[in-house]
């Protein structure tokens, strides 16, 4: 074997990428079975939309919906969901992602589409954008009878948490610059941004070198064609090549950080570069003291956790 496929680049303690581009996965594999939720009350099941790449989702159902019948006028917003991981881990059946769902569907009362978009390096960049772009456009269509009958395409909500969260902003800019290709008209409620990674060829004075390095180092792997290497506007949305912002699709935007994510200042920049670019919508700013990144999947029912959720449900509930 050549050495220097051995060579690891990228360790984060979930996945070692390596070199040569292969990758061991160490964490992040584990999965759970759809069904009834007891402790929420909530229905999954998952749906394959392609079957020639394999993607899939997992819709979730809240019980007011399986209780009751509801006329049109009752529809419920859909809340279409990309999960995280760097791109390499992680699936719509991860079980720290579909107890975060479960409780969210419940909370908020929203039929969810969690999508299950393919993983790098198997799968390089841009494939996760592809397949989270036919998962949306699938959504909306009424790809399924949970969506067709019970979800209201004129409250439609992306929401991604890390890999995911940046996932959700290339959504909500991809509608603006290009609309959706299903038929019926769909609206673009709101953008919920957890914890989003974005990054840059240039590191910023309070972004942690060792973390920069590494993100430097994964994306060249996973997104060799990546235009521009990390200034390619799908990681970097404030560069110089990135579509303007003032195209965000979405009416409202919460971005929600964590006070200790190496991320933060990224995050606090692409809110203000939001804020500044005569967007015409709203976007709120939610910070959690003291934790790390995506702490509420491991700390769950934490107190800070639970005020999470409290903002983002509300963030759903409000007009």
């Amino acid at each position: 074997m050549d050495c220097t496929s051995a060579e690891i680049l990228v360790d984060v303690g979930c996945f070692r990428l390596y070199k040569d581009g292969h990758v061991d996965r160490t964490g992040g594999t584990d999965t759970v079975p759809a069904g009834f939720d007891a402790d929420t009350g909530v229905t999954s099941k998952d749906v394959v939309i392609d079957s020639a790449t394999g993607v899939s989702v997992r819709l979730y159902l809240p019980h007011i919906i399986q209780a009751e019948t509801h006329g049109d006028d009752k529809k419920l917003p859909i809340l279409v969901f990309f999960h995280g991981g760097y791109f390499v881990v992680g699936s719509a059946r991860c079980p720290k992602h579909h107890r975060h769902l479960n409780y969210l569907v419940a909370r908020a009362c929203v039929v969810a589409v969690s999508v299950d978009y393919r993983l790098a390096p198997e799968h390089l960049l841009p494939a996760a954008y592809d397949d989270s772009w036919a998962a949306l456009n699938w959504a909306v269509s009424g790809g399924d009878p949970w969506l067709s009958e019970h979800g209201d395409t004129g409250r439609v909500f992306l929401a991604g948490v890390s890999a995911g969260g940046n996932i959700a902003h290339n959504m909500t800019i991809a509608v603006g610059a290009r609309g959706l290709d299903a038929a019926a008209p769909a609206r673009i409620e709101g953008t919920i941004l957890l914890h989003p990674s974005f990054c840059g060829e240039a590191r910023m004075e309070a972004e942690p070198a060792e973390f920069w390095d590494s993100v430097k180092k994964r994306w060249g792997i996973i997104f060799p064609e990546a235009k521009d290497g990390l200034d390619d506007p799908r990681m970097n949305p404030m560069a110089a090549a990135a579509p303007s912002l003032g195209k965000l699709a979405c009416e409202r935007m919460l971005v929600c950080v964590a006070a200790e994510d190496p991320r933060w200042p990224r995050e606090r920049a692409y809110y203000d570069a939001v804020k500044a670019t005569g967007w015409a919508g709203e976007v709120g700013w939610f910070e959690s003291e003291g934790e790390g990144h995506a702490f509420f999947a491991d700390k769950h029912g934490s107190q800070e956790a639970v005020a999470l959720m409290d903002r983002v449900v509300a963030f759903i509930a409000s007009h």
